[in-house]
C-alpha cells in the first residue's frame, strides 16, 4: 500500500537555509540554498535611493542605475546584452525611494558567468560624456511617458504634496530640469559616495553552496576598497501634509483620485495589523471597497488600497478611477468604510479571511529564487535579521479584531486625510469638511 503524503501546514514550514558572511572590505554576502531548484538569482543592493538625494540632484540614483548598463572598462552595452542572452540570463535593475538593485537570474551552471557580468556592471562603469548625454535624452522621454499615464501622475502628485518639500515626496526619475543638469562629475561623485562595500548587500538564492559562492564573490569584489565603518547618513523622516489637491487635465476621460493617511514605518510592531487592515479595506476582490464601490454601486472599474511603508514613515492610500460626477459618491463610500473600521469591530470571519489571504501571499511570494533573493536583502536592510515564515505567520495570527479597530482609530483621523483628484474636473470642488471620517 502506497503512503499518502501529508500536506505541510503554514505553521510547520521547513527552515530556510540562510547564511551570511562579511568580507574583509565590509561587503555583506547573504545566501539561501534551495536544493530543489535549478536557478540562482543574485543581486547587488545599494542601501540608498532617491530619498537620500539633494533637491538639485533629484533623479541621480535612477540616472546612475541606467548609466552602469552603458558600458564598462571591458564590455560595451551590446556585449552585456549578448552575453546575458547567451546564458539565458535575466539581467535587470531598479531604483526605489530607499535602495537600488542590480540583479540577474540564471541556471546554476552559469553562476560564474553571471557573477562576472554583474560584478563588472557594478564595479567598472565608464560613464562617458557621450553616454551621459544620450541617456539624458532617454530619461527625459521616460519622464514624459509617465506624465502621460494618469494612474502614475495622480500617485506622483499625491506623494509630492503629501510629503511636501521633502525628498521622499520627489519623483524617483527626477525632473526635466535636474536630469538635464547632470554631468560626468556629478555622476562620478554620486557613484563614489554610494557604491561602497558598507553601503552594499550582495544577496543570492537558489541552487548554490554558500562557501563556494562567497569565495567567488570575494574574487570579484576584493578590488573594491573598504569604506568607513560609519553607515551613510539617511535623510530624516518627513512631516505629512493633509492636503487637498485638484489637478485639472482636460484630456483625460476619467477622474483619478488618491486618498491617503500617514501610516507606520516598515519595521513597526503594528505592521501586520496594517497589512490586514489594508487587505480588508481594499486589498482584493472580497475587500470592502471593491465590493461596495465596484460590485454593489458600479461606480469604478479600478479601486484598491495599498500600503507604502518606508524606514521611518509610511502611507496607506486608496486609489479609484471614476467619472467627475461620481467622485463625491466614491469619496463618501470610502470615508464611510474608514468610519466603519473605527466604530465597529471587524467580524472574526472577515479577519480570518484577511489573515489567510495575507499568509498565502507571503508563502506564494517566496516560491522563486528571485523573490527569496530580494527577501533576504530587504530583511537585512530594514531589520538586520531574518524572519522565518513561521515567525511571520505567528505574528499575523496574533493580530486581534481589537488591534484592527485601534489602528483604524489611529490612522483615520479627519485632520490627517489627504486627497488628490486628477482629470477633467469641470466645476468640481472638495472642502475639508467633506473628508470627515
Amino acid at each position: 500500500m502506497s503512503a499518502i503524503a501529508t500536506p505541510t501546514s503554514l505553521n510547520a514550514s521547513p527552515a530556510r537555509n540562510i547564511r551570511r558572511t562579511r568580507l574583509p572590505n565590509g561587503l555583506l554576502v547573504l545566501t539561501e540554498a534551495i536544493p530543489h531548484v535549478r536557478s540562482v538569482s543574485m543581486g547587488v543592493w545599494i542601501d540608498s535611493g532617491s530619498r537620500d538625494e539633494s533637491l538639485d540632484h533629484n533623479g541621480i540614483s535612477h540616472f546612475v542605475e541606467h548609466m552602469v548598463f552603458k558600458g564598462t572598462t571591458s564590455r560595451s552595452a551590446q556585449q552585456f546584452a549578448r552575453e546575458a542572452d547567451s546564458i539565458g540570463g535575466n539581467l535587470d535593475a531598479f531604483t526605489g525611494k530607499e535602495s537600488i538593485c542590480f540583479n540577474i537570474k540564471v541556471l546554476d551552471e552559469h553562476v560564474n558567468a553571471a557573477l562576472d557580468l554583474l560584478s563588472d556592471l557594478v564595479l567598472h562603469p565608464t560613464f562617458t560624456p557621450e553616454d551621459i548625454a544620450r541617456e539624458q535624452g532617454v530619461i527625459l522621454e521616460e519622464i514624459k511617458m509617465d506624465e502621460d499615464n494618469p494612474d502614475y501622475l495622480v500617485h506622483e502628485t499625491f506623494t509630492q504634496n503629501f510629503w511636501k518639500g521633502h525628498s521622499l515626496g520627489r519623483p524617483i526619475l527626477g525632473t526635466v530640469k535636474t536630469v538635464a543638469s547632470f554631468n560626468r562629475q556629478i555622476v562620478l561623485d554620486y557613484y563614489a559616495g554610494r557604491f561602497t562595500p558598507r553601503n552594499m548587500v550582495f544577496s543570492a538564492a537558489g541552487h548554490l553552496d554558500h562557501d563556494t559562492f562567497v569565495a567567488q564573490v570575494a574574487e570579484h569584489f576584493s578590488s573594491l576598497a573598504a569604506s568607513s565603518e560609519t553607515p551613510l547618513a539617511h535623510v530624516p523622516a518627513p512631516a505629512a501634509y493633509p492636503h487637498i489637491t485638484l489637478k485639472r487635465k482636460k484630456s483625460l476621460e476619467q477622474v483619478q483620485l488618491c486618498l491617503g493617511v500617514p501610516a507606520p514605518p516598515v519595521n513597526s510592531p503594528q505592521r501586520y495589523s496594517v497589512y490586514l487592515l489594508n487587505a480588508m479595506l481594499g486589498g482584493g476582490m472580497s475587500s470592502r471597497l471593491f465590493q461596495t464601490v465596484r460590485e454593489d454601486r458600479g461606480l469604478a472599474y479600478s479601486i484598491y488600497s495599498e500600503t507604502n511603508p518606508f524606514r521611518d514613515t509610511g502611507c496607506l492610500a486608496v486609489y479609484a478611477g471614476t467619472s467627475a460626477e461620481k467622485v463625491a459618491e466614491v469619496l463618501q463610500l470610502t470615508l464611510a468604510e474608514f468610519r466603519r473600521l473605527k466604530e465597529d469591530t471587524v467580524a472574526e470571519a472577515e479577519l480570518k479571511r484577511a489573515k489567510d489571504q495575507l499568509k498565502s501571499n507571503i508563502v506564494l511570494g517566496l516560491e522563486t529564487s528571485s523573490s527569496r533573493m530580494a527577501n533576504l536583502a530587504r530583511q537585512e536592510l530594514y531589520f538586520g535579521r531574518f524572519f522565518s515564515v513561521d515567525d511571520i505567520v505567528g505574528e499575523v495570527d496574533a493580530v486581534t479584531a481589537a488591534d484592527i479597530q485601534a489602528l483604524a482609530r489611529q490612522l483615520f483621523r479627519p485632520e490627517a486625510v489627504a486627497l488628490t483628484v486628477l482629470g477633467n474636473l469641470g466645476n468640481l470642488t472638495v472642502e475639508r469638511k467633506a473628508l470627515a471620517c
